[in-house]
């Protein structure tokens, strides 16, 4: 069988005229989404067993600076407060979490990437919406003539759950790295179609998160996603990566638990 690979690329559509990135692209609905996706990672956090006391403090105070008490909830005010919860994180050197924070605005960029999609907004000139046009966009690399290795990282393990829902080729390995589909309030409940479940065409999920990763919140995927119809549910496994910012699909990859699953089905499609 001939075999081919493909890379989907959606970061252009994220591009606004004038705006500069960061909290200069979020409308108000947006930035209130991305302080809620962030204070639901720290209250997972804060849930850790065996948390140090010193890592503790720190996130009692970026959730106090968040979610605070008798203020206004703008739009300024929330993308302000998130800025400065995202530098209290990453101005205590040493705490195993905040290793995997390469910087606020990175981060910011990447939780408003989420939230924006979530909240299907920013039609078109066709009236057509973000997420509609970013699932097209992946839909036309799903291939429809033959089986489908599908690797999705960050954001792209939401679009890519909603884009096989709606595939109707074979999908004999999905797997997704340092998703946010765990962050059940913020994410899980606001992807379609609910209740969250396995898309039928896929014959093995597998999940991998890491634990620095301050994207994957809630990493074990199989408390929350439902099976499909032929029993097959996310698996999910950890992997540690060292250094800034681990949440990058690169450190992910470079791990052989994950490299080997994948090269192991493109084999075993490539002999078919």
């Amino acid at each position: 069988m001939h075999s081919s690979t493909s890379f989907a690329y959606y970061g252009d559509l994220f591009r606004k005229p004038g705006a500069q990135g960061g909290a200069d692209s979020l409308g108000a609905d947006d930035a209130a989404l991305v302080g809620e996706l962030l204070l639901e990672a720290i209250r997972d956090h804060l849930a850790t067993p065996d948390l140090a006391g010193q890592e503790e403090r720190v996130l009692l105070h970026a959730q106090a600076q968040l979610a605070p008490t008798g203020q206004s909830q703008g739009f300024g005010n929330i993308g302000r407060r998130t800025l400065n919860a995202l530098t209290t994180l990453m101005s205590t050197p040493g705490l195993r979490w905040f290793g995997g924070i390469a910087s606020s605005q990175l981060t910011l960029a990447t939780l408003g990437q989420v939230a924006r999609y979530l909240n299907r907004a920013e039609a078109d000139a066709t009236g057509i919406s973000l997420d509609r046009r970013i699932r097209e966009r992946v839909a036309g690399h799903l291939g429809l003539n033959g089986p489908t290795v599908v690797v999705a990282h960050s954001l792209g393990t939401v679009v890519a759950l909603e884009a096989l829902h709606e595939h109707k080729g074979d999908v004999p390995l999905f797997v997704t790295l340092g998703s946010p589909l765990g962050m059940r309030t913020a994410v899980l409940h606001r992807t379609r179609p609910q209740p969250a479940g396995t898309p039928e065409t896929v014959g093995r999920w597998l999940n991998f998160w890491d634990r620095d990763d301050v994207i994957a919140a809630r990493p074990i995927l199989e408390h929350f996603v439902r099976p499909n119809g032929a029993g097959v549910g996310p698996v999910s496994d950890r992997v540690d990566s060292d250094g800034l910012w681990v949440h990058s699909a690169v450190k992910y990859l470079a791990h052989p638990a994950i490299a080997g699953p994948v090269v192991e089905a493109l084999d075993t499609l490539a002999g078919q």
